[in-house]
């Protein structure tokens, strides 16, 4: 109940708050991408339910001679660099905490193609509502391998609480001034999850 409490009281605080700040950034992201403004896709929530994630768009949507979409790094954009790095794009989210289907805090929510590729340890993290932040992003965010990532994940749902969650937004703030673990070593985003059994039968 605290919990919830905190995320709508601080939700609506952030959407009031950065309401001039998102007005800016949403020209800034119709002049540098066009429409649509806002990033729309699906991911997975709480015990495993699948929810759309709203956020602003950093990158054009641009695909090769073979109809697929072009790599991360070819699409992102300087100003759409601009946004993750000082994680502007993530303010529309404040929208999906406060519609119940996300936290402030929590294990960061991600495509539902990886549900079946998780460990039976790693699909815990699915047992709280998945966050903005959270322990994973304050100890290295997408510079993380994505098994330390569930391994923190999961330390976060077997020790949560309202005093933590402070904590971890607190040190949020902080990362995000400092820009530390934007992307992924070589990557200009984060890789995609392959399971963790099928890499180590690849070694």
């Amino acid at each position: 109940m605290a919990k919830r409490l905190m995320d709508i009281v601080g939700a609506t605080l952030g959407l009031v708050l950065f309401a001039p700040v998102m007005a800016l950034v949403a020209v800034g992201v119709w002049l540098d991408l066009g429409r649509p403004i806002l990033f729309r896709q699906v991911r997975t929530g709480l015990h495993g339910r699948p929810f759309v994630l709203v956020k602003f768009r950093t990158m054009r949507e641009a695909t090769g001679p073979d109809g697929q979409p072009l790599s991360d790094a070819e699409r992102l954009t300087r100003f759409g660099r601009f946004l993750r790095a000082t994680s502007l794009d993530e303010l529309p989210t404040l929208w999906n905490v406060l519609k119940g289907e996300m936290s402030l805090v929590g294990p960061r929510p991600l495509l539902p193609e990886y549900l079946p590729l998780y460990t039976p340890e790693q699909a815990r993290r699915h047992e709280v509502k998945p966050g903005i932040t959270g322990w994973a992003q304050i100890h290295g965010r997408n510079a993380l391998s994505w098994e330390e990532r569930f391994r923190l994940d999961v330390w976060y749902v077997d020790h949560q609480s309202l005093w933590l969650d402070v904590k971890i937004l607190l040190l949020t703030f902080w990362k995000v001034i400092k820009r530390e673990g934007i992307s992924a070593p070589g990557h200009a985003t984060m890789e995609k999850f392959r399971g963790t059994q099928a890499k180590d039968s690849a070694r």
